[in-house]
């Protein structure tokens, strides 16, 4: 029986395998059987199994460990980086300032905490930025404040990462505990809530479309492609009907005339603008030209396609087929010339029927095309992304530069290269289910790992006093998520999947993150938020967990 002992106690690589297969297999299990009230810790329950199996004397070897937790961390926030990066600046220019200033206030009151307790308790000033980082689930921080303390006094306290150890598994909880006080306090109907996300989007869509009756003298004479000029604004006029009732398909080289009808597509916030060029009407839909065209939905899946202009497809010219909008990552994009299409777009074609086939097979319209996943992007994207968070960058006034961490690193590498990838002909485009599958091993490895690593000194740390430790953790995590939770929900009126995705951006947590996405499966604002907050938020407590040291040793 040597070899079932060896297998569950042996710290080799094959067997640490073993065990951090199983605890993973043993938390998904519980995390789909053991609820209260219809309400589960989710994946979280990987992170108490490994704990509990690193109680009993099972234990990872320490370069297994350390490349689970790195790696599922890198994988977990880059596949979330994918997702939600076609978005990130358009949702930002949407609330993203107001979601930061909120993200900021959390970070400063976590460390405004940590601080009080220590002049009140009088513990060190190194464990309690170990509690800190553990109450706030930020391993990046954690690191930075280690490095920072042996960088000023040449020596490794332990009781920063104890401090870490004690505080991080309520701080998981207590993270998720403040999503769900904040469901219950507000009387929060999930049915309700997406419901009135879902008509808000449709009154607050990006784009829109306006029918126009042109009375400016100035539009006498003009070509569709001066209006831009005109109006200083990007637009496209989709439909056109002359004052005799005659209807075209509108080029960029159609001359407009004054009395003529317009359907122009339009960003949303410019709109009224468009009221410049006359007055607004309502196009009849039973013309005869209208008859004959048709709207339809097809999805750019031609790679050669990526990264190229909108303008330089001649759509329009060759075919007389109108591409009013495009939809990518769940927003809306005026479909412009100088746009770059990004292999997964969802275009808008308008045109006579056999006209818009043919285009259809310009952009491919295959979605079996998309399922193969790109693996060479990814990987690039994972190595350019722990290059950029092991950069160390000098701030003036520091003795020590400070570093993203590799997280931090990942995500922002992620968001840049879905956004730009295109333009540089990068391919970026992931399924869903390959986004997710990616996602979810990420997410497994590292709470494994970190609950290995946590359940050594759990124990024998909490009978010595340490529980005062998880103590102070609990006020840090709970004070700042709290107060700043019920000001973005009362004040700012948040959204729940927002309010939601802030709070597990806000302490860049993973296991919350994952609860917080899981909430809802018909939007991503959860992610969106998330996402919006997490890299000003990883900058923040890196620096502040250096800051921490450097200025109260």
């Amino acid at each position: 029986m040597d070899w079932l002992h060896n297998l569950f106690l042996v710290s080799v690589v094959p067997h640490s395998i073993f065990i951090l297969t199983v605890a993973i297999a043993c938390g998904i299990y519980l995390s789909h059987r053991l609820r209260f009230r219809g309400i589960t810790l989710g994946i979280t329950w990987i992170l108490f199994c490994a704990i509990a199996m690193s109680h009993f004397g099972m234990h990872l070897d320490p370069m297994v460990e350390t490349f689970s937790k790195d790696f599922g961390l890198i994988l977990f926030v880059y596949s979330i980086g994918l997702q939600v990066g076609p978005s990130f600046f358009s949702s930002f220019g949407q609330g993203g300032i107001k979601l930061n200033l909120l993200a900021v206030s959390i970070v400063l009151l976590s460390c405004v905490t940590a601080y009080l307790i220590h002049l009140f308790s009088g513990e060190d000033i190194a464990t309690m930025t170990g509690v800190l980082f553990g109450a706030v689930t930020n391993t990046p921080g954690l690191g930075a404040a280690q490095q920072a303390f042996t960088d000023m006094t040449g020596s490794v306290n332990p009781n920063i990462a104890s401090g870490y150890a004690m505080a991080y598994p309520l701080g998981v909880v207590g993270i998720i505990t403040v999503i769900l006080v904040m469901r219950w306090v507000f009387r929060i109907k999930l049915e309700k809530e997406e419901a009135r996300i879902t008509t808000e989007s449709e009154v607050l869509k990006e784009v829109d479309s306006i029918d126009i009756l042109l009375t400016n003298p100035q539009v006498e004479g003009n070509h569709i492609r001066d209006l831009n000029q005109l109006c200083h604004m990007n637009l496209i006029v989709s439909r056109l009907v002359r004052p005799n009732g005659e209807e075209e398909m509108p080029d960029v080289n159609t001359i407009l005339h004054v009395g003529d009808r317009v359907r122009i597509v339009v960003d949303k916030e410019n709109e009224k603008s468009v009221l410049l060029l006359g007055m607004e009407i309502s196009l009849p839909t039973d013309t005869k030209a209208q008859a004959h065209l048709v709207s339809r939905h097809v999805i750019v899946t031609k790679s050669e396609l990526n990264g190229k202009r909108i303008g330089d497809l001649n759509v329009r010219a060759t075919y007389h087929v109108s591409i009013t909008r495009i939809r990518r990552a769940g927003i809306e994009l005026l479909a412009t010339r100088d746009l770059y299409l990004q292999l997964g777009d969802r275009i808008t074609l308008v045109g006579e029927e056999r006209a818009v086939e043919q285009v259809e097979r310009i952009f491919g319209n295959s979605t079996k095309s998309l399922d193969i996943p790109n693996l060479a992007s990814i990987f690039l994207g994972l190595a350019l992304g722990v290059a950029a968070g092991v950069l160390p960058i000098a701030l003036p006034g520091l003795g020590q530069p400070f570093k993203l961490g590799i997280a931090g690193g990942a995500l922002i590498v992620a968001i840049l290269m879905s956004c730009f990838g295109p333009k540089m002909h990068i391919v970026t485009y992931t399924t869903s289910s390959a986004n997710l599958m990616i996602r979810e091993i990420g997410i497994a490895m590292f709470l494994a790992a970190v609950g290995f690593g946590a359940g050594k000194t759990f124990i024998p740390t909490l009978l010595d006093g340490g529980y005062m430790w998880i103590g102070y953790g609990v006020i840090i995590t709970l004070i700042p998520l709290l107060l700043v939770g019920v000001v973005a929900r009362l004040w700012l009126k948040l959204d729940y999947f927002t309010l939601m995705g802030l709070l597990a951006g806000s302490t860049t947590d993973p296991p919350a993150l994952a609860y917080a996405t899981s909430v809802s499966s018909i939007n991503d604002r959860a992610a969106v938020a998330s996402s919006t907050v997490y890299p000003m938020t990883m900058f923040l407590r890196v620096l502040t967990g250096q800051l921490m040291i450097l200025l109260f040793l």
